[in-house]
């Protein structure tokens, strides 16, 4: 049957609205675990897709083989035979618990190779390309509520924004000056957990030159929201003028400026030192410099005395 040309419209809009829900949906994938920008995010993709795609196997059958016994199975089927009069059948037993389990103990192989591989103290082979390059070393301080990245041998640091060379293995050395945290670069992969009085280690690398978003993926108190940074890659000469630029420029990071940046505080901007005191990471991990002071009294508690009286009159008298 002929349609008319209403009904062709009101198809070819229905059409256009489909494909650009399914476009905004799959824009939302951009700057995640699904757009890697690192080998070690991209091992990480290829593992969920693996995944599902095993997990698929099993589900798309089940749901296939649900509607077509309901389909089968229903009253108005005058062929359907329901055939089984016994209770129990070792044979439809052994495929109904086989194939569950051979489905777990292959994600299970996937898991535990995968884990191995993508172990976050294990160094990253370096590209051929910068196969003499040594690995950047930079020492990561989570604090309430903003992020301070060392590096202890260009002697800079830098605070709410990670600067490293593309192509180049990062190592990390992470760490805690307040409660426990997560570093995580969902491009980059591999979120990792920092603690006060440990340090923790990450190798990541970025495959191209860009800004990748990082942040915290676990509560630590009322400014947790705003505790983000951009990791910016670029290119080594690109990182090499910027270390040049933040040591003519920056203030000095000292214990006492590392004191005051200790206290929390949000929404501080992005900013580089131009020297960092010796051994200053170090000395947080071993807890000489006390770890952040926390939040501070809305007013000062009042004498002890004075707030006894309070609770019992007659010790006033």
């Amino acid at each position: 049957m002929a349609m008319s040309g209403r009904d062709l419209r009101m198809r070819r809009g229905r059409a256009v609205a489909t494909v650009s829900a399914t476009a905004a949906g799959l824009g939302g994938c951009s700057h995640g675990i699904l757009d890697p920008a690192g080998p070690v995010g991209g091992a990480e993709r290829v593992i969920l897709f693996d995944a599902l795609a095993i997990m698929l196997c099993i589900v798309v059958p089940t749901i296939v083989a649900t509607l077509a016994c309901a389909w089968w199975f229903r009253a108005g089927n005058d062929r359907a035979r329901r055939l089984p009069d016994w209770s129990f059948s070792g044979r439809v037993e052994v495929v109904t618990w086989s194939v569950p389990l051979l489905t777990i103990l292959f994600l299970g192989g996937i898991a535990w190779v995968g884990s191995h591989e993508l172990d976050p103290a294990k160094p990253l082979a370096p590209p051929v390309a910068t196969a003499d390059a040594k690995p950047l070393d930079v020492q990561v301080v989570a604090l309430d509520w903003k992020w301070l990245f060392i590096y202890p041998d260009q002697g800079v640091a830098s605070l709410n924004r990670l600067v490293i060379p593309a192509h180049v293995p990062v190592h990390f050395s992470l760490t805690s000056a307040s409660v426990m945290n997560t570093f995580f670069v969902p491009q980059l992969g591999s979120m990792i957990y920092v603690m006060n009085g440990m340090a923790d280690q990450l190798n990541l690398q970025a495959d191209r030159e860009g800004t990748f978003p990082g942040l915290s993926g676990h509560f630590s108190g009322d400014g947790f929201s705003d505790m983000h940074f951009d990791a910016v890659a670029m290119a080594r000469s690109g990182f090499d003028a910027w270390v040049a630029g933040a040591k003519g420029a920056g203030p000095r990071l000292d214990a006492a400026a590392y004191a005051a940046l200790s206290r929390q505080s949000t929404g501080l901007p992005p900013m580089t030192y131009g020297d960092v005191a010796p051994d200053l990471f170090e000395h947080v991990v071993l807890q000489h410099i006390p770890p952040g002071p926390g939040p501070e009294p809305a007013s000062p508690p009042k004498p002890r005395a004075e707030t006894d009286a309070k609770l019992d009159p007659k010790a006033g008298g």
